[in-house]
């Protein structure tokens, strides 16, 4: 059956979105350029694309509803149904996968008692695999409302969805601090973020991806360690310039994370 029109916005929120989405159209020389930012626009009004969104940006940038329906649903940045307040995302990609990816994922979904792309009762997480993240060198990698979480364990997963739920304050390994699906949104359609501190969080590419870049530079190779020890803790504050650590950093040796596959040597096959 055919749908319905898409409702309208209230008079208060579109008065609100068009002077925003105008700001983010005077960034490009062609208005049609400014269809992604605009979508993360009015998937931070309601935490998905819904019809009145995507009648929002075709209205705006002179295109049909099918065009921007079609740039939406290519990309899997863009929710098409409503959502928890933090999307979980597991990396089951090659490596990640090989490092214990995929076992995570299978104990979240036990843990949580949800499926790929479902939420929680609770409204809290949404779990969902995802596709590499180029982050290779802190396999597996958790990534929360797309800051990162790595080297992570089912143990180490399973302690952070439990605080996202609890409302405990948790710190991704690298990059800004963590905030809403809503507000992620917002801060990808290209406002900026005021939260205190935010622009000056750091995080980058670990020591295992820039071995090569320093070998070209006749520095030395020698990597600083990006999590602590297993069994071994913090004892003081990070310095300031140091590496941003997780408040779910796991071990290193991230074997642990697929018990029935423990990493060791590996023999020729047929032996």
């Amino acid at each position: 059956m055919p749908q319905l029109p898409a409702p309208a916005y209230p008079a208060d929120v579109r008065a609100r979105l068009e002077a925003d989405a105008k700001d983010v159209i005077g960034r490009y020389p062609g208005s049609r350029s400014a269809l992604l930012p605009l979508l993360h626009l009015v998937q931070s009004e309601e935490g998905y694309v819904t019809r009145t969104g995507v009648q929002f940006c075709a209205e705006l940038l002179d295109l049909t509803t099918a065009e921007v329906t079609a740039v939406a649903t290519f990309y899997t940045m863009y929710r098409r149904k409503p959502g928890g307040e933090y999307h979980v995302g597991v990396c089951t990609n090659t490596l990640c996968a090989v490092m214990g990816g995929d076992a995570i994922f299978s104990a979240l979904q036990e843990h949580l008692g949800v499926g790929n792309g479902e939420t929680t009762e609770d409204g809290k997480v949404t779990l969902e695999h995802i596709e590499c993240n180029a982050a290779c060198d802190f396999a597996p990698v958790l990534m929360v409302n797309w800051e990162f979480f790595d080297n992570q364990t089912i143990e180490s997963a399973k302690r952070l969805v439990d605080d996202l739920r609890a409302g405990a304050d948790v710190e991704p390994t690298r990059g800004a601090p963590l905030c809403g699906f809503r507000e992620t949104s917002r801060i990808l359609a290209g406002f900026p973020d005021e939260r205190p501190g935010a622009v000056d969080a750091t995080g980058g590419a670990g020591p295992a991806s820039l071995i090569g870049l320093r070998l070209s530079r006749g520095e030395s190779a020698a990597a600083a360690r990006v999590v602590h020890p297993r069994g071994a803790a913090p004892t003081a504050a990070p310095a300031a310039g140091a590496e941003h650590l997780s408040s779910h950093d796991a071990p290193q040796q991230t074997s642990a994370s697929d018990p029935e596959h423990p990493a060791g040597p590996v023999t020729e096959e047929g032996e």
